[in-house]
């Protein structure tokens, strides 16, 4: 959860460690910082909790002129937040930053404090810096020093670390995400925990697999090598081009990443299908579409779960395919019942989320294929799974993620409809692109009628609670809506099932309560039912509905009226666009720190 950096090259590494930061602060917040090698060969670590920009004030106007830096950007896991227990950790020979978790760390702490080591921070981290500090003293090199402390902790992790001794950079990794890049025009070497933190920096990365170590130096003939744990030349890792910009990372005109990501949707949403259906992504399609099998287990966390909730839908609807989901952090732990002829599938973001990864492993395991929706390529999850389907979002930057839900979804219904047999009949397929060409259109639409759902906000933040309902495809919905609004406005949201209320959750509603009634054609006047208990009960009734219904202008304190005509399907993923603005301006109104909320990082790489 946590981002890291490191370079090596001519250019000034403390400037383009603090810009790779920039670029991944979204994963962590908590506290940053950096350790460099300056031009007297002396070993500098500045760190500062909070953000950032805490660690900019830190190293003020002084201009360090350094070859060799790694960084960090911290989500605190073991000890709280304060300066101490920021990264990097250094005994003043080394210098390493850490992402992920050491499980045995307190075992290991009472084995160094034992043999003499000082520990300045409360964090699992500084194990690994006092086992290579003790390791050290046996005066075995600085790589046999890494390989015999490695083994000795468990957990997933990812560690980057700077030698005093030659400002060289080593970075290795379990189960935990790390890409490096190169520059061969410019000789520049990086390291991070996210490609995204190497965008125009780097013209070709790697993805190295766990256990293999990543060697930045001046006395590589490559400037990058890859080494076993034997210490042996490796080639297990991923190359490819890195095709990135770097402007895509800045927030433009918009006042939030969040909103920029929003308004995005609709030409991501038209280059679905043709990158599926005429690009690069229809060799994908055509091999999944092969694929027989009777039961789909699909398992994710968080809002990719709730697009997993859709995706069933789809399966079982247009394929009449048995499909379950599953809370990654559950399935993993259940002993799931899995048959050979299973098929797994896996939604994650930045294909590095633990316990979808963890879950993925134990459908392997049984041997049944898996496929990925995944945003992330080249990722821990779009390695190991044995197909992969792209939802092609761009960078999400944004914790709360949007539109990288409708691009999951989208793809979810793509797999679905390859496997229905849509590749093989182009009145099919054509009938799919123009609904895709609608969705985006309609959103386009609602992008310019923003102000309506600008002004609802105003009306309803400062309300005690939300609860929001829906039926069928439109419950998911629900599920996500309340999610995105506690993600970052930091209220009390509840997602329900409308016919549900009235078993329990109906018991909190009074004046001080808001009803975000998400309603479509499907099973309307059971819902509208359900709607008017809250009503009588004087609930906020927000309804999310067909536009020009008397129904539900009767029944709303307020209306947001959309035209869903024509979209079928994809009308759930629609509305969803509407609680993610209506969210959008609640938070704004109640000040949070939108793109960064509280607490919350963009990738979950540990448990």
């Amino acid at each position: 959860m946590c981002g890291i950096v490191g370079h090596f090259g001519p250019q000034n590494s403390v400037e383009i460690v603090l810009e790779g930061l920039k670029r991944l602060e979204y994963r962590g917040y908590d506290s940053a910082g950096v350790s460099f090698i300056d031009e007297k060969e002396n070993l500098n670590v500045f760190k500062k909790s909070g953000k950032l920009q805490n660690l900019k004030d830190h190293l003020g106007e002084v201009n360090f002129t350094a070859r060799s830096c790694i960084g960090h950007t911290r989500w605190a896991t073991h000890g709280e937040v304060n300066d101490e227990n920021s990264h990097p950790h250094s005994n003043n020979e080394i210098a390493l930053v850490h992402n992920g978790i050491i499980e045995n760390a307190t075992y290991l702490r009472k084995q160094l404090q034992d043999q003499g080591f000082k520990f300045q921070s409360e964090t699992d981290s500084e194990v690994f810096l006092g086992l290579l500090a003790v390791s050290r003293k046996k005066g075995l090199s600085f790589k046999e020093t890494i390989i015999e402390s490695f083994v000795q902790i468990e957990g997933n992790s990812a560690f980057v670390i700077l030698d005093s001794q030659t400002s060289d950079i080593f970075a290795f990794k379990r189960g935990a995400p790390l890409v490096a890049g190169i520059n061969e025009i410019s000789s520049e070497v990086l390291v991070s925990s996210d490609p995204y933190a190497l965008a125009g920096m780097v013209n070709k990365i790697y993805f190295p697999e766990d256990n293999v170590i990543c060697h930045l130096s001046a006395s590589n003939k490559n400037l990058l090598n890859f080494y076993e744990m034997d210490g042996t030349t490796s080639t297990r890792y991923l190359s490819k081009m890195l095709a990135i910009d770097a402007a895509v990372s800045e927030k433009g005109d918009f006042e939030h990443f969040m909103l920029k990501e929003i308004h995005e949707q609709p030409e991501l949403i038209r280059s679905l299908t043709q990158y599926y259906f005429d690009g690069e992504g229809l060799e994908s399609l055509k091999r999944i579409s092969k694929i027989e099998t009777s039961k789909i287990h699909i398992s994710a966390c968080g809002t990719a779960f709730y697009a997993g909730l859709l995706i069933r839908d789809f399966f079982e609807r247009f394929n009449r395919i048995n499909c379950t989901v599953e809370l990654a952090s559950e399935f993993r732990y259940r002993n799931p019942i899995i048959d050979s002829k299973d098929l797994g599938l896996f939604i994650s973001q930045s294909g590095e989320t633990a316990d979808t990864l963890a879950a993925h492993t134990l459908c392997k395991n049984e041997g049944i294929k898996t496929i990925s929706i995944v945003n992330t390529e080249g990722s821990t999850l779009y390695r190991e799974a044995t197909d992969n389907l792209l939802i092609r979002a761009g960078i999400e930057v944004g914790v709360a993620s949007t539109k990288a839900f409708t691009q999951q979804v989208l793809t979810g219904r793509l797999f679905s409809a390859a496997l229905e047999g849509v590749l093989n009949n182009e009145e099919e397929k054509k009938k799919l692109v123009n609904k895709y060409a609608l969705l985006a259109e309609r959103v386009d639409e609602l992008l310019l009628k923003i102000d309506e759902i600008k002004e609802v906000a105003e009306k309803i933040y400062n309300y005690n609670g939300f609860f929001f309902t829906g039926r069928g495809a439109y419950y998911p919905v629900a599920l996500e809506g309340a999610l995105k609004l506690k993600e970052i406005a930091y209220v009390h949201a509840e997602g329900y099932a409308a016919g549900e209320l009235k078993h329990g959750p109906i018991a909190l509603i009074d004046h001080r309560m808001v009803n975000v009634a998400i309603i479509g054609p499907e099973l309307f006047e059971k819902t509208i039912s359900n709607i008017s208990e809250i009503k009588t009960r004087k609930g906020i009734i927000v309804t999310i509905g067909e536009e020009n219904n008397s129904e539900l202008e009767n029944i709303s304190d307020y209306y947001i009226q959309l035209n869903l005509k024509g979209l079928d399907e994809l009308r759930p993923t629609y509305i969803n666009i509407v609680n993610q603005l209506l969210s959008y301006y609640i938070a704004k109104l109640k000040g949070t720190d939108i793109d960064k909320p509280r607490n919350l990082a963009k990738s979950v790489t540990v448990e």
